[in-house]
């Protein structure tokens, strides 16, 4: 991990009135709300002066009655992490936590993510795109073979993914994924290691690998089971992690993002990250990523809500 600066500020007068974005209508409305709550706690023991809004209309009204200086987004999904609220806040001169537009709207859209790592020459599995009303789906995926994840392009808590083990199952995997996009990416499985780095300012959390014992860590290892294993410190090497932690803050550049957010790679036998995606407002619940990680840093969970706040600032 990188050290962390100092802190910008040691007083919770010095954010204002904090709007705490939470929910709005996406299908991981459950998940913002319960991480929410646990970062709405948090804010109370800090001190800092703060209410809590579901979805983009009450944060609205509250900031047309004065009553917002600065928002901290957990929102996620469609609307909260692709760009909207950031450009809505951006017109309305009010700051937010996290990245900007473009660093939101990139990081959410799997295709052009990925479009930007290819042509940086950042590792990304192999993939292909089936566009709207696309039902060739064997020609699309010329090239690739099983295990296949197709995946809606634009919503994370692994919503929508399917790992398909039989090209017969192709089509079945689509059907789910267009219920939340009408392009879908197909990409190629990895074999190898899950892992996972937190982001804070400049600094790269400790990297967190997972075990589950389900076909992928799908929203059911992520949210709901007590099967899944979490291991942090990860195992690799001190020089390989900071090498790996390095690499992934080069692909958290790369996409334009900033404050903080988690990078997703698949390490292969041979000690090759191949980068999945970046979440720019990841999860903030007791099963979450990042928490854990800054937990193994020294960075309690107060701490991280108050880093998080600063990156508004």
């Amino acid at each position: 991990m990188n050290a962390l600066p100092v802190r910008r500020t040691t007083q919770p007068g010095d954010f204002g009135r904090v709007g705490l974005l939470v929910g709005g209508d996406s299908a991981e409305r459950e998940v913002s709300l319960n991480g929410g709550a646990d970062v709405a706690q948090s804010l109370a023991r800090s001190g800092i002066e703060h209410e809590t809004h579901d979805g983009a209309p009450a944060l609205f009204a509250a900031i047309g009655a004065g009553r917002v200086d600065r928002v901290f987004n957990l929102m996620h999904g469609p609307g909260g992490e692709d760009g909207a609220i950031q450009g809505a806040l951006q017109l309305m001169g009010v700051p937010v936590t996290g990245s900007d537009v473009l660093g939101s709207a990139l990081s959410m859209d799997k295709v052009r993510s990925k479009w930007v790592w290819e042509h940086l020459g950042i590792p990304t599995a192999p993939f292909r795109v089936i566009a709207a009303g696309d039902d060739d789906f064997a020609a699309r995926v010329d090239g690739l073979a099983p295990p296949l994840f197709v995946k809606p392009t634009g919503l994370g808590s692994s919503i929508g993914i399917s790992r398909v083990e039989r090209l017969d199952d192709l089509s079945a995997a689509v059907s789910v994924a267009r219920k939340h996009s009408d392009t879908v990416v197909v990409e190629q499985g990895i074999a190898g290691g899950e892992y996972f780095v937190g982001v804070l300012g400049r600094a790269t959390l400790p990297l967190i690998r997972i075990e589950t014992p389900n076909a992928f860590y799908d929203y059911e290892a992520k949210y709901l089971s007590e099967q899944t294993r979490y291991y942090c410190p990860c195992g690799l090497a001190p020089r390989q992690e900071q090498a790996l932690g390095e690499q992934a803050l080069a692909a958290f550049d790369a996409l334009h993002c900033s404050g903080w957010g988690r990078v997703d790679f698949i390490l292969d036998e041979d000690g090759k990250p191949w980068f999945l995606e970046v979440n720019t407002a990841p999860g903030m619940t007791d099963h979450s990523l990042v928490p854990q990680a800054a937990a193994q840093a020294g960075v309690d969970f107060d701490e991280l809500v108050w880093r998080i706040l600063e990156t508004s600032l």
